[in-house]
């Protein structure tokens, strides 16, 4: 009794997961840049399944088997978590710093108070100073990862390789290319945390910047609003099932103790 009670526990927080990453992508579905997030579900006994050969004992022993405990084994659970990079729509937009990148492995790289960070979303601007910034305030940083000087006086045009020309300043903007794109860490305000700092090399000729154009976010309000109802319904689910097994236990007690004599 208290097994399947634990099991639905168990359901039930792993759709409160999922209800978070869902509002979160709705949240920033107007977001420039931003990636999807998306979770996938398990139980004990895949993971067991799947790691059993890693386990120091034997399947076959019989202390092997305080691993196989069945009254846990179809309790779900978040198993795994990534960003999906799909490139997002490219829209034209009326802005000359705005920078699309049409090739999901390729990213901006910027400069914040905790370290570099790479970024998809390219609705710069410019900072009292003069600097091509984001819109949070973080440096853009060109090939050789120093800020990037703009005098909005002058025309500036980009290439489809991040090189651009202002005035009489010349340079090209740090398009970086992760190994592998599941070792990027994802902080807020759309940004990436490239683990292996050696990594921050400029690509030289991406051929995928496009000037006058942002990227919009990859989320598909139509999925994720049905993703939502699901989780809901999955949770009211639960909660059904959790009430009625109390319940039963509950009453299942009272009737035995009703029935004791003394």
């Amino acid at each position: 009794m208290q097994s399947g009670y634990y099991s639905a526990t168990g359901g039930m927080v792993a759709q409160f997961h999922r209800l978070n990453t869902t509002t979160n992508n709705l949240a920033n579905m107007n977001s420039a840049g931003f990636k999807r997030d998306e979770m996938i579900f398990g139980d004990y006994l895949r993971v067991s399944q799947d790691k059993r050969d890693n386990l120091p004992l034997e399947n076959h022993t019989k202390d092997s088997a305080r691993f196989y405990n069945r009254s846990t084994t179809r309790v779900p659970q978040v198993v795994d978590q990534f960003s999906d990079f799909s490139v997002g729509t490219i829209k034209q937009s009326s802005n000359t710093l705005d920078l699309a990148i049409t090739e999901k492995e390729l990213f901006f790289a910027v400069s914040t108070p905790n370290g570099n960070r790479l970024t998809r979303n390219g609705a710069f601007t410019t900072n009292s100073d003069g600097i091509l910034v984001t819109k949070e305030g973080f440096k853009v940083l060109d090939a050789s990862m120093k800020p990037i000087e703009i005098d909005l006086s002058q025309n500036i045009g980009f290439d489809k390789n991040g090189e651009f020309t202002n005035g009489d300043n010349t340079g090209s903007l740090m398009v970086v290319q992760p190994e592998n794109l599941k070792t990027l860490q994802k902080e807020g305000n759309g940004l990436f945390k490239l683990p292996d700092e050696n990594e921050f090399i400029s690509v030289e000729e991406s051929l995928s910047i496009r000037q006058g154009y942002l990227e919009t976010s990859n989320v598909n309000a139509v999925i994720e609003m049905s993703h939502l109802i699901e989780a809901n319904r999955m949770v009211s689910m639960y909660q059904k099932v959790m009430d009625t097994q109390m319940n039963e236990l509950n009453r299942d007690a009272i009737e035995k103790v009703g029935s004791t004599k003394s």
